[in-house]
């Protein structure tokens, strides 16, 4: 191995990165014409007549050529993505190739990095064919130079110019900007989220009308909260009495806390997957109806006779598993099947060591798209693809994303 070389002046380092730089992007053109390379190869001429379990999947627009939908995850694993990101990679390559041939010409030869020809092709993937054939005609020539912006706007006429019913529908949406969203996904460590919204001015009276009585209310039984915070908790109140509609009451509030314990004054809410301390925890349950559920060793050997497992056996699979364990997939375990991975019919038991989460995708893939896998240890699972190729998933250390 060549030893590296000593970069102790400016233009030293400046010459390294620009030959890093200019390697990297030769690599990252090699992996675009990879995707394409791929994704022929697994066109749908490739499935077999007795592969009835494999169906068709479009990856990019109208006109590209559609793939056999098994081939998507291997691929992703082998460039370092999940299969949803790796769907999309190999969408906008395909894209790319078979709908912007143009620009293609100017990716494989260096002119524009693959990075914009994937923006470019995400833009145009909803486009008709005459349409992409229009972005490509005008954006191609300045890809390298073209803002966000200006992309926008080509691919806007296209869409005015060959799909007026599509851009008029979507002019229509665009005008009606009401929408309210709680934005779980981002909770604050204090335990806090995100509302926003866009009302009818009527809507909106009447909702600031509510907020401003309850928050009086809450002063007057005593509240000492700042005026701010005496409406938020006016909204959560509206939300559980239901202000004046005539609904059957629900119950204030539950919830549900799997605690593992560390010695830390920590925990973790299970459905946003956020941390937050034991105080805040314990803030949210003094107003709240509290029930004590079974505590699941998840270290004890559950098993059940039939084929599904008992309901106390899946939540510990769920709890030990909070994720699909097919390697970059996060989706919730809750929402995925319990996989044997010693298959049922094979004599494979429905047990905690034989059993783990699959979404559904990942599941008919081991099932039917040749995947297999062993569970090596308690958290780590070992994925042979269907050319042979390892992947470990070490879930020793739970993601929290």
């Amino acid at each position: 191995m060549a030893a590296t070389p000593t970069l102790d002046t400016a233009t030293a380092v400046l010459a390294a990165v620009r030959e890093d730089k200019s390697t990297a992007d030769a690599a990252e053109v090699r992996m675009f014409q990879a995707a394409v390379d791929w994704a022929a190869m697994h066109s749908v001429d490739s499935i077999g007549p007795a592969a009835v379990w494999e169906g068709e999947l479009p990856i990019a627009g109208e006109g590209a050529p559609l793939v056999a939908e098994f081939c998507v995850a291997e691929f992703a694993l082998a460039i370092g993505k999940s299969t949803d990101a790796g769907r999309a990679y190999l969408g906008e390559a395909v894209e790319v190739r078979y709908r912007l041939p143009k620009l293609w010409a100017h990716v494989v030869a260096g002119r524009v990095p693959v990075w914009k020809a994937r923006q470019i092709a995400k833009a145009t993937l909803s486009l008709p064919m005459e349409g992409a054939g229009f972005v490509d005609t005008h954006v191609a020539p300045v890809a390298a130079r073209l803002s966000y912006a200006q992309l926008e706007r080509v691919v806007e006429e296209a869409r005015v110019r060959f799909d007026p019913i599509e851009a008029e529908a979507r002019r229509l949406a665009a005008a009606d900007g009401r929408c309210f969203d709680v934005d779980t996904t981002q909770v604050s460590f204090n335990g806090t989220v995100d509302v926003y919204g866009t009302l009818d001015l009527a809507d909106a009276l009447d909702l600031d009308d509510a907020i401003t009585a309850r928050a009086q209310a809450l002063a007057d039984l005593g509240c000492e909260e700042t005026l701010d915070v005496r409406r938020s908790l006016a909204a959560g109140d509206l939300a559980r009495n239901q202000g004046s509609l005539e609904f059957p009451a629900a119950p204030r509030r539950q919830v549900v806390l799997n605690v593992h314990s560390d010695g830390g004054p920590f925990a973790t809410l299970e459905n946003t997957r956020s941390f937050h301390s034991l105080d805040q925890v314990r803030d949210w349950c003094q107003s709240a109806s509290v029930h004590v559920r079974q505590v699941i060793d998840l270290n004890e050997h559950r098993w059940n006779q039939g084929h599904d497992p008992t309901p106390l056996l899946r939540e510990q699979v769920n709890l030990t598993h909070p994720t699909c364990v097919f390697p970059h997939c996060t989706r919730p375990s809750r929402s995925c099947d319990n996989d044997h991975i010693i298959g049922y019919d094979q004599g494979g038991p429905t047990c905690s060591c034989n059993l783990a989460p699959l979404c559904r995708h990942h599941h008919r893939l081991k099932t039917h798209g040749g995947w297999t896998y062993q569970r090596t240890t308690a958290r780590i699972f070992r994925w042979t693809s269907p050319h042979g190729h390892v992947h470990v998933n070490d879930l020793t250390h739970p993601r929290h994303p």
